[in-house]
This record gives C-alpha cells, structure tokens and sequence, in this order.
C-alpha cells in the first residue's frame, strides 16, 4: 500500500508517516519512482506507535524501545525495561508536577473566592 492508503487506514498523516520514518520508527521500500511502499504489518506498527505517543514517550524513546518489539532477546528486553522505568520515573515527576500545580490553583481560587465573598458581604453593608 502507498503512504496515503497507510494513511486512511491508520488515521496518522502522510506528513506524521514520513516524520516515523525519518526517526526510524518505520521503514518501506521504494518504488522505482521513489514512491513509498508499506504492507498491512504497518498498520499495527503505524497503531503502536500511536499507543507509545499517547503515553507520552518520545520519538527518541520509542526508537529505543521498538528493537525488542523487531527482535526480541534478553538484551533488548533489558534494556527495554530500564528505558521504560526511567520513563515510568519521568512520567511520576511529571505527575507530581501537575499535582502541586493544580493544588496552587486551588488555593488561588479559593482566595479569589473568599475575596469576592468579602466584596459581595461589603457593598452589601454599603446599602444598609
């Protein structure tokens, strides 16, 4: 299939397609015309590098975890697992940092909110 059918059938862009590519997350053979050739295993692979992206990894990330994906061993399969607990590591951090930012916001919103009361409580006191 040509890049375009790759793309309808995986929902990714011909654009997104090439950029898998050029990271070395995807390979096809060419055309006589330079045009680019996939087979249906793409799709599954074009799909699970989706899965990887909406869970936050990288391309440089994923290029290193997809060798145990294409041959598995037991050194891929470690170093696939150290890469994917620092990963884990990072997402936590990044998780800790939402955390303690959403609590600022609350606590923010709650001034903003007790300072309205006071105001509303004030002209309130302003009529009488």
């Amino acid at each position: 299939m040509r890049i375009g059918e790759l793309a309808g059938a995986t929902g990714v862009s011909a654009r997104s397609l090439r950029y898998y590519e050029e990271q070395g997350l995807l390979t096809s053979t060419r055309s006589a015309s330079g045009q680019r050739h996939y087979t249906a295993v793409e799709v599954e692979r074009v799909r699970f590098i989706q899965r990887l992206y909406a869970a936050g990894l990288s391309s440089r990330t994923i290029a290193e975890l997809l060798p145990c994906v294409d041959s598995p061993s037991e050194e891929n399969s470690d170093s696939a697992l150290e890469r994917m607990a620092r990963e884990r590591d990072r997402l936590s951090e990044h998780i800790d940092d939402l955390i303690h930012t959403r609590d600022a916001l609350d606590a923010l919103m709650a001034t903003n909110r007790r300072h309205r009361a006071s105001l509303r409580v004030g002209q309130a006191t302003a009529r009488r």
